[in-house]
């Protein structure tokens, strides 16, 4: 009898277990129900494509190896076409100035040496050679005549003749060599030698103009209008020959860099325009045209897991300009691109 009027009768602890359970699964049901709900009716959140902003970006170099003496901009200043961005000094390279300066006025100095032809005192001593030349020829010539005369009346022997006739001779020879040495005084040096002495010249000149050319590079100037981006050395340090001094960014050319799968080409075509989200700038939509589109090679392809119904997927690197220009925009800031 007491038996059956425990079992009719359930313990309050029992009674709790049972709530319980209940509400387990009271709430296990409305679970499951909500996510069939959101599965059904929830929206997808939209695919995107992440890029991000970039500018033309230039490194200041110079010819000249030397210190930095003065760094006339720092990182984040505004520059203009022209304007002065730092100073460098090469003790090397003003001695080598000093050296082919030198050298062309050596070469300047010889060549007008050579244009001024010989020197007067010397024309003169060969005109006084040739008028001792033409005394002995005349003084000769007059013994000759009177030996040939006395040979021929029997007086003198032929051996005394010859030997007036001998000394004739050379004196005639004598002043034809004198003539030509007094005609070699006048017109100076040959022309061989004024086209060498011009071409040395040259020679100088051009030593001249290349240490100039590598001078000119110890105040280098902005190439266009854009901000300093980086500067590498500090004053005083030395730089070597073609090495950047600091990188100069031309604001006025900034564009969008998207890596994406070839899939996505047809959203992205060559010289289509997308929509763009900037999330620095409070989100702001911007139109862009796509102006570059390059394979980025093997080592950015998706490779197919499956032999059958999938296949490789190239990775393509996509640039693209704002419609219109956008002076927040900095490089390095995120873009994005949703997914149609």
């Amino acid at each position: 009898m007491s038996t059956n009027t425990s079992t009719s009768n359930p313990t309050p602890e029992q009674r709790e277990n049972k709530a319980l359970l209940f509400a387990i699964g009271a709430v296990a049901v409305l679970c499951i129900a909500l996510a069939i709900v959101g599965f059904l009716f929830l929206n997808k959140p939209p695919e995107i494509v992440q890029g991000q902003a970039d500018a033309t970006s230039v490194r200041i170099s110079g010819k000249l190896p030397g210190r930095v003496m003065k760094l006339y901009v720092k990182e984040g200043d505004m520059v203009h076409t022209g304007d002065t961005l730092v100073h460098i000094y090469s003790s090397l390279a003003e001695a080598k100035m000093a050296q082919a300066q030198g050298m062309e006025t050596v070469a300047r100095t010889q060549d007008k040496k050579v244009d001024a032809g010989t020197r007067s005192q010397i024309i003169a001593a060969a005109a006084d050679l040739v008028s001792q030349a033409e005394a002995a020829v005349e003084i000769t010539k007059k013994t000759y005549t009177r030996m040939e005369n006395l040979f021929k009346e029997g007086v003198i022997s032929e051996q005394k003749r010859d030997e007036a006739k001998a000394a004739y001779d050379a004196a005639v020879a004598g002043l034809g060599a004198a003539r030509n040495q007094h005609s070699l005084a006048k017109a100076g040096a040959q022309s061989e030698d004024k086209e060498s002495a011009a071409a040395m010249v040259n020679v100088a000149k051009g030593g001249v103009a290349e240490v100039e050319s590598v001078l000119e590079d110890q105040y280098l100037t902005a190439p266009f209008d854009g901000q300093i981006d980086q500067v590498y050395p500090h004053e005083s340090e030395l730089v070597m020959l073609g090495a950047p001094i600091m990188s100069l960014l031309k604001l006025e050319d900034k564009w969008v860099t998207f890596n994406v799968r070839e899939d996505l080409l047809s959203e992205m075509p060559l010289g289509g325009e997308i929509e763009i989200m900037i999330p620095a700038l409070d989100k702001k939509k911007v139109k862009a045209r796509i102006f570059y589109s390059r394979d980025l090679g093997s080592y950015a392809t998706w490779q197919a897991t499956k032999s059958v119904g999938q296949w490789d997927s190239k990775t393509f690197e996509i640039k693209a300009r704002t419609l219109e220009p956008v002076a927040e925009l900095r490089p390095g800031m995120t873009a994005v691109y949703f997914k149609k």
